[in-house]
């Protein structure tokens, strides 16, 4: 397993996050905000995010949730006392970013929005995830990220990629909530930017719908400025006991991948020579990948394609890929431990020269951070005590919550 990352400072270290945001989306964005140093401070219903019951989980853990909230503290509030309302507000004056992803309309209702708490602090970077952004005909609508697939065109362009098969695809992958996650994650280091220079903070109006029709690049202008033929796809090689995929991207990669293959007289032949003789005749050329690939193993035929310097790797799954030198040996992947023990979850993508970039080794547990942020407020025992009775506050130990 990877070792611990050294002991450097992050890039965040001393902001102060408070984290409204549940399911995906906007926990992804918070978590990366932890990775860099942040405190991130996970405001919770009585009962928890929803994701700290869902699969996989042991001993009543889930790493699921943990994947995604590693590094952050957890303080449950009942939103609806008033008392839980006056210390959301006590800690915004504290803060240096709010990341919320209720549906529009909830945090005005609860007297939390973006005017209402930049007035108590200027500087506040204020960042809103939903599914078609705070304004509009489509605000209010629930927005999962199935939903959005569907809505932004992406499932029936994938469709459209597909032969033989008439009905969208099934998907449980969440792109959306990750994408959108990710830029909500970019923006709000601009915003922390600006708060830097100028003293005054912003809004951040973060919609997953504009993330993924953004992420459709060749798709949006194809659908405006349609092209005379489907652009040809690279596929799945068939081996003799897998597949692979083979990615002749330029010319060069084109004729290396022929040399590799042991068949430079594709070079010259007429249907293969340029790139649009082969986009005419692609289909033959897989055909022929696939004879070429189907006496071999699959990892055969990718240290043949790698050793020529063509762009290709087989197919893993997700155990393997985990296992794979290139996550293995750049840290991809950290160990984490929680009530039921240690485990694996994704490091950032990105890394520094100076600074760490890192999952903390940390998952809160419900509520367990409340008497140390309200003692942090200034708030006495007594204090404290009377917003427990009121049910406006709320923590159980570990062994409860298992």
């Amino acid at each position: 397993m990877p070792q611990t990352p050294p002991d450097r400072p992050g890039i965040l270290d001393g902001v102060r996050v408070i984290d409204f945001t549940a399911m995906m989306s906007g926990p992804y964005a918070t978590r990366l905000l932890a990775d860099l140093g942040a405190e991130v401070i996970k405001i919770e219903p009585p009962e928890g995010d929803h994701i700290r019951s869902r699969p996989p989980r042991r001993e009543g853990h889930s790493t699921y949730f943990a994947q995604l909230n590693c590094g952050k503290k957890s303080l449950a509030l009942d939103l609806k006392k008033k008392s839980a309302i006056a210390l959301v507000k006590q800690l915004v004056a504290t803060a240096d970013v709010l990341v919320e992803n209720y549906r529009p309309g909830v945090m005005q209702r609860l007297g939390l929005d973006y005017a209402t708490l930049s007035a108590l602090n200027p500087r506040l970077v204020y960042c809103s995830i939903s599914g078609f952004g705070q304004t509009g005909e489509w605000a209010g609508r629930s927005a999962y990220a199935p939903v959005l697939h569907a809505a932004c065109g992406f499932d029936l362009a994938n469709l459209a990629y597909q032969d033989g098969i008439e009905r969208p695809l099934k998907n449980g992958i969440f792109i959306a909530d990750v994408l959108g996650g990710s830029l909500a994650f970019g923006a709000i280091q601009a915003a922390l930017l600006r708060a830097a220079r100028t003293g005054q903070g912003d809004q951040v109006d973060l919609s997953l719908m504009d993330a993924m029709v953004g992420m459709l690049v060749y798709e949006c202008q194809e659908a405006q400025f349609p092209a005379e033929r489907r652009r040809p796809l690279y596929q799945p090689t068939k081996a003799s006991d897998g597949f692979l995929l083979i990615a002749p991207v330029s010319q060069n990669n084109f004729e290396a991948m022929a040399r590799a293959a042991g068949h430079p007289e594709w070079i010259a032949d007429p249907r293969f020579a340029t790139i649009q003789a082969r986009e005419h005749h692609w289909g033959e050329l897989m055909a022929l990948l696939d004879d070429w690939a189907a006496s071999r193993t699959a990892a055969q035929c990718e240290d043949a394609m790698n050793a020529g310097g063509v762009p290709s790797s087989r197919y893993f799954n997700i155990r393997e890929a985990m296992q794979l030198p290139p996550v293995a040996g750049r840290g991809a992947l950290q160990t984490i431990h929680d009530g039921a023990g240690a485990f694996q979850v994704p490091n950032p993508a990105f890394r520094f020269h100076h600074t760490a970039a890192h999952a903390r080794d940390s998952v809160p547990e419900l509520g367990a951070d409340g008497p140390a942020l309200l003692q942090s407020l200034g708030l006495s025992e007594a204090e404290i005590e009377a917003m427990c009775a009121e049910g406006a506050v709320h923590w159980r130990a570990p062994a409860e919550q298992a």
